[in-house]
């Protein structure tokens, strides 16, 4: 078990830190007034109907400030599996902490933390870490995804990037699909090379999967897809106890794939921890490009 965990503990940090035209029908133009009225009012209504379903889906987040629950961690990747226990812990606009830890022991060795400003990976089992900040990341940069990406990702809402949170002012920048068939609708987003869609129940807005595509001629495509399955009540809401994360990318001239799945239990809103981890001074820096590129052709 520690050979395993000596060599799925890295890859772990790394598939976590990646861890990013409907049709309608064209109305023929009339002369009279009243075909013209008739149309615009259609089309109003149309836009109309896709905005309240698109607020639908953002009520749906979380007031809460802290989501604190363990949880067992599964990473897939090249048809290899391992699975331990560990903790998720995150406060609103301030932290995302995944902690590892060895079976049964409970002991942690490894840690993967998102801040606003940098993300921090830590080795526990070599003493060693990664601290960069988003920028460093070719991935998270190319892919639009910053702390608050990440964090709406998490937290089971709608993101927009650049953004801090999705106002209300921000939602008709939304498109939902209403003509669709079935128990869910999608909403979409593009930004420049970048196509975001989330599936979302109709009866409820409740967002069910998310999508994130990114293409490009010079850097290939990578796809980050997270399932949202098991909700259960956390204070007024509801959240996703189980979470499934799939990322791939042919961006370094190479398939690669990794599937992380977090199923949580005993989810709370404890606020009794430190936001912030200090990384124990004898712990050796890394630098974070050069690891990124090693685990990346493994």
């Amino acid at each position: 078990m520690m050979k395993a965990f000596k060599t799925y503990i890295p890859l772990a940090a790394m598939a976590l830190t990646m861890a990013l035209a409907s049709c309608g029908t064209q109305k023929k133009a009339v002369n009279d007034s009243a075909g013209k009225q008739t149309t615009s009012v259609t089309e109003a209504n149309s836009a109309a109907n896709q905005l309240k379903f698109v607020q639908k889906v953002s009520d749906n987040q979380l007031y809460q400030k802290n989501v604190v629950a363990s949880m067992t961690f599964t990473l897939s990747s090249d048809g290899n599996d391992i699975s331990v226990p560990g903790q998720l812990r995150m406060r609103k606009d301030q932290v995302i902490r995944m902690q590892l830890q060895v079976p049964v022991i409970g002991s942690e060795v490894g840690r993967v933390e998102f801040t606003p400003s940098y993300v921090l990976l830590i080795d526990r089992i070599h003493k060693q870490y990664i601290k960069a900040d988003y920028n460093q990341l070719d991935f998270l940069r190319d892919n639009g995804l910053n702390f608050y990406s990440l964090q709406a990702l998490f937290w089971n809402q709608l993101l927009l990037p650049g953004t801090q949170k999705v106002g209300e002012s921000d939602l008709k920048k939304f498109a939902a699909d209403l003509s669709s068939s079935g128990d869910t609708w999608p909403v979409s987003l593009k930004n420049g090379n970048i196509s975001y869609q989330w599936t979302a129940e109709k009866a409820t807005g409740r967002i069910l999967k998310a999508l994130i595509t990114y293409a490009s001629k010079q850097n290939g495509q990578s796809t980050l897809k997270w399932d949202y399955s098991d909700f259960r009540k956390l204070g007024s809401k509801m959240y996703p106890a189980n979470q499934t994360i799939s990322f791939t990318t042919n961006a370094t001239k190479k398939h690669n794939a990794a599937t992380v799945k977090l199923e949580m239990n005993k989810l709370s809103t404890d606020d009794s921890w430190e936001a912030e981890t200090q990384v124990p001074s004898k712990y050796k820096q890394m630098n974070a490009e050069d690891v990124l590129k090693k685990l990346l052709s493994m």
